[in-house]
């Protein structure tokens, strides 16, 4: 079978779908390491929804709830632009977790049909909206709300991570697989206080307080003040 041209090479018009180079950073084994700061990175979260969070089996609800609200906050101490989404919120899974939107209460949570949140016309204008190169996704599933979006983003040339302990799903073989896949894709993994940290970068930051506040480490106030007494 003969392989045209018009197979092998993009048109102008699907090259110019997205500005971003052909390969991420991650996928370059020389790249110098290039942590998460409050200038490059975004976070996506994707269908944290009341009926998908009922049928979570790898962490209990209450802990993910816990995970997903802590990484929210903390990502708004740091002034990191977010994106909210659900997938059929009227007609299957329900709407966001309420915490969440607590959490969240200025962040317009878009509503979609396509399974993959980054093939959703909206979603993806958010996501490249925000300007950021590397970013930050949780979603319900890991598997297929967090895994996918994110390795379309490897596809895109930008840096794609995964707060683990942010996303749930529905079987043990799931979560494994879910993880092996994104690893084969580039896709950074890690859990969500860790990266919020990255992002901190400096204990000396004004949002220093409230980032630890946010991932449940309050306790890190009084070591500071502990410490600040003892320089008097």
């Amino acid at each position: 079978m003969s392989v045209t041209r018009k197979s092998l090479f993009p048109s102008r018009t699907s090259r110019r779908r997205h500005k971003f180079p052909e390969k991420n950073a991650m996928s370059d084994p020389s790249h110098i390491y290039e942590p998460l700061t409050s200038e490059n990175a975004a976070l996506v979260l994707v269908d944290h929804q009341v009926g998908l969070m009922s049928g979570v089996r790898d962490y209990s609800i209450a802990e993910l709830k816990h995970n997903v609200v802590g990484l929210a906050k903390a990502a708004k101490a740091l002034k990191l632009p977010t994106v909210v989404t659900t997938t059929a919120r009227d007609s299957m899974w329900g709407p966001t977790i309420p915490e969440l939107v607590e959490a969240l209460p200025e962040v317009r949570i878009i509503d979609r049909s396509s399974v993959n949140a980054f093939d959703d016309p909206q979603v993806a204008h958010a996501i490249e909206t925000t300007g950021r190169r590397k970013l930050i996704f949780a979603g319900l599933s890991l598997e297929v709300c967090a895994a996918f979006p994110a390795i379309t983003a490897v596809g895109r040339g930008l840096d794609a991570y995964v707060a683990v302990d942010a996303c749930g799903t529905f079987g043990e073989t799931k979560h494994q697989v879910g993880l092996l896949r994104m690893m084969q894709a580039g896709i950074i993994l890690s859990d969500y206080a860790t990266l919020m940290i990255e992002v901190l970068g400096d204990n000396a930051r004004p949002e220093a307080a409230a980032v630890y506040g946010a991932i449940d480490m309050d306790w890190a106030k009084l070591v500071g003040q502990i410490a600040k007494s003892y320089g008097h």
